[in-house]
């Protein structure tokens, strides 16, 4: 099985028409992911590659039936897209814009909280997700993941979440679902929803926990894990090497005093069970040592 998307996902491309939605949306579309419909105001009636445009994400819902969303559009437009995504019934929005203000952050979440509780929304400023062989939301690249199971990936990183897949599948060992959730203060679905959903899926064996500098969810996922976490977890954090009070990279990988380190959020981690490791590349030997012990 997977978790969030599969081979029956129905997806429009919220800003199918530009050039980062058109790449990618078509990349998708191309891995097998079932890509319906685009969404761009004032383009309805044209098409990308075959793909129909709407003016509106209701009109695109009415007529194809679609239930995901991969929102493509510009920080100034990208909380009015998720929410407009919502309100037309999608139950799975996928925002990969960088560069939202948080304030606009936190007040599209909280209003997706209260207004539309069966919405889930992946970020922002994430690269999507993507269950093998079956789903491809996001800007992650297919060909470096395998299908098959057994393992789940969860990742703050971008660029660390394609690693781990390679690493993975250069070893032979598939993955159920990868998941990046972003690195945003605010991200719509975070480290718990993550671990829940793979501790829940019968194919995941085991689970591989990518997190990094800033905040606190890294240490609540721990207390999660301790609690209710029955399959092995491979963690790496990180940012070891980061001074404190200054942002790296992230919006939300910020450290301040001891609040939000490495190694705080490391010593959480080992502290619940889970395999720590130090760079990478052990992460993901790690995994495949665990696996080929299951």
């Amino acid at each position: 099985m997977s978790i969030f998307v599969d081979e029956n996902t129905t997806v429009i491309v919220q800003g199918l028409t530009g050039s980062q939605g058109r790449f990618h949306g078509l990349r998708n579309r191309d891995y097998g992911t079932k890509v319906v419909a685009g969404v761009t105001p004032g383009k309805g009636g044209t098409d990308v590659d075959g793909i129909p445009v709407y003016n509106t994400v209701a009109e695109a819902v009415s007529v194809t039936g679609a239930t995901a969303s991969f929102v493509v559009v510009p920080p100034p437009f990208a909380s009015a897209a998720i929410l407009e995504a919502a309100q037309a019934g999608i139950t799975l929005i996928v925002c990969i814009t960088e560069g939202i203000p948080a304030h606009d952050e936190a007040r599209t979440y909280n209003r997706l909280v209260e207004e539309f509780p069966g919405v889930r929304l992946l970020g922002p400023n994430c690269p999507g997700v993507i269950s093998p062989g079956k789903c491809n939301i996001g800007i992650t690249a297919g060909e470096i993941a395998l299908a098959g199971g057994p393992v789940g990936i969860v990742s703050r990183s971008g660029t660390l979440t394609y690693q781990a897949l390679y690493e993975l599948s250069q070893q032979g060992v598939g993955q159920t679902t990868c998941v990046g959730i972003g690195g945003d203060p605010v991200p719509g679905t975070n480290f718990i929803d993550c671990l829940s959903a793979f501790q829940d899926d019968p194919d995941t064996k085991a689970v591989m926990m990518i997190g990094e500098i800033g905040g606190s969810e890294e240490e609540r996922a721990a207390e999660w894990i301790a609690a209710h976490m029955t399959k092995p977890v491979v963690a790496y954090i990180a940012g070891v090497t980061a001074p404190p009070g200054r942002k790296m990279g992230h919006a939300g990988a910020i450290i301040s005093g001891t609040k939000g380190t490495a190694q705080a959020k490391m010593a959480a981690l080992a502290a619940a069970g889970v395999h720590v490791c130090q760079n990478p590349t052990e992460a993901g030997e790690k995994m495949v040592e665990l696996v080929r012990a299951l």
